[in-house]
């Protein structure tokens, strides 16, 4: 099983890492640190080059050992034991400069000092999935070919998993198990929506806001009209809809002539995905037929849907694990991307577990010891059981 101590000693030296997006060299130099002591098979890609990133993506790999276990019940055809790869982000949000991590093992608990974020997004993935890796190589155990992907700026946008090439890669995985999940261990979400980006500029007229503001066109006004009508907050159980971004103006004195308004839709569904976008294009352009002005309009795919049938064999596989280690498993919808988005986009199934991260990406966040060495033991287990 997996050794609880060094699982901790690992992600303590992970977590105090400096790791923004697109900022993550010293993490994943670490990472590749931790895994060649223990001799395993580690590599970068060139997905920095892509993104003007510091880093690409840092991929280890156990080979199969199948063969030498014939005779062993544990894989019943050996003919055939399909891939398997665990995924987990290398990136952080902010703030997360000179972290005070405290560790108190009495109360069972991992945090910071409320000055910035502790990290455990994502490195509780990171540090299981490597732990786990190091513990079935020490015990030899039976495996089938087995990837750790360790992805970059998975927080601005899923860049690592958007970018990675499989192919060239050599990765060639049945099933990916993402480590980037909240809630008790054994939460697994099984699907999760699209997201489409919606840009939008309006442009007015500029005047004299004291001498002459009959003369302009506020496009600051025409924005704010377009906003209004606009679909909001939850639309139904599998869509949303959030204007997060206005900027313009240059001056009270100044009729405002220019407005940049950002927006985004999320649907398990292409066609509200496709539909509230439609909505949205229709009004921004009905305010500035009313109010005069012009609007341009930018749409893009940020990520795609992913939806896996509770019948299938990732998941029977998953419930298997669970069960070696006494664990209820949840399967869930979630409203949120995350890089097993594109890795079901790219043909491999996946899904997105738990391992027990609280409060993420505000300066309280924390977690649990014990919720960390359950995730580490259900990724051995995962190992075991598919």
């Amino acid at each position: 099983m997996v050794n609880e101590e060094r699982l901790l000693k690992i992600f303590l030296s992970l977590v105090r890492q400096d790791s923004p997006s697109l900022k993550e060299r010293t993490v994943a130099n670490k990472i590749k640190q931790i895994l060649t002591e223990y001799k395993i098979e580690v590599f970068e890609d060139d997905t920095a080059d892509k993104i003007s990133g510091e880093s690409g993506n840092i991929i280890c790999r156990l080979p199969s050992n199948v063969g030498a276990y014939e005779r062993d019940d544990t894989f019943k055809d050996n003919s055939y034991v399909p891939g398997i790869m665990f995924s987990a982000h290398m990136d952080t949000v902010t703030p997360c400069s000179g972290k005070n991590i405290i560790v108190n093992e009495d109360k069972d608990i991992i945090y910071t000092d409320g000055k910035t974020i502790l990290g455990g997004d994502d490195v509780a993935g990171i540090s299981s999935i490597i732990e786990a890796f190091i513990s079935l190589k020490e015990m030899d155990a039976p495996h089938g070919d087995l990837w750790g992907v360790f992805t970059v700026a998975e927080e601005i946008g899923l860049l690592g998993s958007r970018h990675i090439d499989l192919e060239k890669t050599g990765i060639n995985a049945k099933y990916c198990y993402v480590l980037d999940s909240g809630g008790p261990i054994g939460t697994c979400d099984i699907q999760g929506p699209a997201q489409n980006m919606i840009k939008l500029r309006f442009r007015g007229k500029a005047a004299h806001a004291g001498l002459e503001p009959e003369k302009g066109i506020n496009a600051i006004v025409t924005a704010s009209e377009a906003i209004a009508s606009f679909p909001q907050g939850r639309i139904d159980e599998e869509t949303t809809c959030n204007v997060g971004i206005i900027s313009g103006g240059t001056a009270t004195n100044i009729v405002c002539d220019n407005v940049a308004v950002e927006a985004e839709v999320r649907s398990c569904s292409e066609d509200k995905l496709r539909n509230i976008t439609d909505e949205i294009l229709q009004k921004a352009a009905e305010a500035c037929s009313k109010r005069g002005g012009e609007v341009s309009m930018e749409t893009s795919l940020a990520y795609p849907a992913f939806k896996i049938s509770v019948d299938s064999e990732i998941l029977k596989n998953f419930s298997k694990a669970c069960s070696q280690l006494g664990i209820n498993p949840v399967f869930e919808k979630t409203g949120g991307g995350s890089d097993t988005n594109f890795y079901n986009a790219k043909g491999i199934t996946a899904v997105n577990l738990s391992v027990g991260m609280d409060k993420v990406h505000t300066v309280s966040e924390c977690i649990k010891i014990s919720d960390l060495n359950k995730a580490c033991s259900l990724v051995y287990e995962l190992c075991w059981h598919s």
